[in-house]
């Protein structure tokens, strides 16, 4: 084979895109409305709707582990992602029946929920792995240099499809009248227009697939695993993953001893323990594969390491939908352009700084290795967190005086959607890109697995620091409104009364401040704190690594 290189990128880059634009859609929509419903239609608290949010997102990116096992030995990339749209285009369907019935049976409405959020988490579980997987394999042996920048061209189309999503789901599912009041039977609209969205993605895969998703040879991609031929791997790689029954035997005790671990000793809910142990597992399963080279060794140990990292960037990014969609009901002024915008939609601008910085990411990071001065994968990412981190230590500073009864300006909110974006740029696709580089064929979509594992990891401590947001200050208007003095009752110099808890409970208040890591959260100066905390740590704990992983990626970049 010639080992020319091209400038342009595959067609069947662009038909992923589109196809990852739509069920982008689907899921971000979604995930606009997804809080506010659970709180205010089927009348559950913040704090369970924050860590139902961080299980159901936590057990989306553990469900790759057994469905890339399924797609790597049985059903192969294309017909995982057809299986994994039709499901979550099933599991939106679900949630508009579910918000079509609360009004009439709320436990069913309830259970309807919890039956829509299974239903996406393995329709997710074959989704996203795969098609990354694919983005990998467009290209030829001598072109991976380029992945970095297809990626970033690639994350533009989720994101696309996420600023679309964030911004019809809740200007048809989160409708708020001129009073403030919320029609609590509007949310239907969105999920019935995220499901439309992902049966448009899929079908829009699987009419163009066999024409533009091929190798680089011209093969159909991503086919049964039975038809993959020798050239599909790199010279002197093992096709087939091999592990012992002594390997599978331990990994599953393993398992079992860590769920234990974390449920009864770290104090995490059994979804928790599950993602957590299970992270643990699959990554030590992999290093047992007898077929390992040293090379190969060492490059799945960077992964490892860079996935760990990146846990803390995603359990401060997905604030969106839980903490920061709170305060920005709650506490914020919406007034944007003369326009007071519903709280679910803030998070948009997540979507639109995507679409508009990821193409000039791409030409950076083009002009950086053109002129070798592009830092390794392991900086880049590491940059993504300290970027998260000062826009945290921004708004930190921005709620630190408003008390109880003042409102955030929300150019604040818009301006930490800027810079976790920039964050996002540098870590969310160069981590993707590091993970289709780094990882043995037979391994990719497991690896991937592995990648979306730490996301998982990410989003289950999400939603435990999302519990964790004190009062805000429309609860402290509610509560007084009910002649109770929620910051006495808070600082426990007033005792309420057994009638005054059912009324603060009733109105899903608190009634004691929340605590992390034995500290107490009495404000939300000290709540985003703990996020500047993580996330800066974690900043330069994986710079200071970055010499030592630069020798273990074996000249990758």
């Amino acid at each position: 084979m010639s080992t020319k290189t091209s400038t342009s990128h595959p067609k069947g880059l662009w038909v992923l895109f589109g196809t990852e634009m739509w069920e982008r859609f689907n899921f971000y929509g979604m995930r606009t409305l997804l809080t506010l419903f659970i709180v205010h239609s089927l009348l559950m608290s913040e704090e369970q709707s924050s860590l139902i949010y961080g299980g159901f997102l936590g057990l989306c990116y553990l469900t790759p582990m057994l469905e890339c096992f399924i797609s790597d030995r049985f059903l192969g990339n294309r017909n995982c992602i057809i299986l994994g749209g039709l499901l979550m285009a099933a599991g939106q369907f679900t949630l508009f029946t579910s918000a079509s019935t609360f009004g009439v049976n709320l436990e069913l409405a309830k259970t309807l929920l919890y039956v829509a959020l299974g239903i996406i988490i393995f329709g997710n579980g074959f989704f996203k792995p795969n098609i990354s997987s694919m983005v990998t394999n467009l290209y030829p042996k001598e072109e991976k240099n380029k992945l970095d920048t297809a990626f970033t061209i690639f994350y533009m189309g989720i994101n696309v499809g996420a600023f679309l999503g964030q911004f019809i789901c809740p200007a048809v599912g989160d409708v708020v009248d001129a009073n403030g009041v919320r029609d609590v039977f509007s949310f239907k609209w969105g999920f019935l227009a995220a499901g439309i969205a992902m049966l448009i993605g899929t079908l829009t895969f699987y009419i163009l697939k066999d024409k533009y998703v091929v190798t680089p040879e011209g093969r159909p991609l991503g086919g049964l695993p039975k038809h993959n031929i020798a050239s599909d791997y790199e010279e002197g790689e093992s096709q087939r993953a091999i592990f012992t029954s002594n390997s599978l035997i331990s990994a599953v005790a393993a398992f079992m001893v860590l769920a234990f671990v974390f449920y009864y000793f770290v104090g995490q809910n059994s979804v928790y323990s599950l993602i957590y142990a299970s992270g643990l597992t699959l990554a030590g399963l992999i290093l047992t594969d007898s077929s390992l080279s040293k090379v190969e060794r060492d490059r799945i140990l960077v992964i490892y390491v860079v996935s760990f990292f990146v846990i803390f960037f995603w359990a401060a990014f997905e604030q969106a939908g839980s903490s920061l969609t709170f305060i920005a009901n709650n506490q914020t002024d919406r007034n944007f352009l003369g326009w007071n915008m519903p709280p679910s939609m803030v998070q948009i601008f997540n979507g639109i700084f995507v679409v508009l910085l990821a193409i000039p990411f791409s030409m950076l990071w083009d002009k950086l290795r053109a002129n070798g001065k592009e830092p390794i994968s392991p900086v880049k990412q590491a940059i993504g967190l300290a970027t998260i981190a000062l826009a945290y230590f921004i708004i930190a500073n921005n709620v630190k005086d408003l008390g109880n009864a003042g409102l955030l300006g929300i150019k604040w909110l818009i301006l930490l959607y800027l810079l976790q974006t920039i964050g996002e740029l540098c870590l969310s696709p160069i981590g993707l890109s590091l993970v289709g580089k780094l990882a043995p064929k037979r391994f990719t979509s497991l690896l991937y697995g592995v990648f979306f594992l730490s996301n998982a990891s990410g989003y289950a401590l999400a939603g435990t620091l999302g519990s964790i947001l004190p009062a805000t200050g429309d609860k402290f208007k509610t509560a007084g409104d009910m002649g109770i003095d929620l910051q006495a009752v808070l600082d426990k110099t007033l005792t309420p009364s057994a009638e005054q808890l059912q009324m603060l409970a009733d109105k899903n208040i608190m009634d004691h401040y929340p605590v992390f890591a034995g500290f107490q959260i009495t404000n939300l100066y000290e709540f985003f704190m703990v996020f500047v905390l993580l996330c800066g740590v974690a900043s330069i704990i994986l710079f200071s690594l970055t010499p030592m992983l630069k020798k273990m990626m074996h000249g990758v970049n």
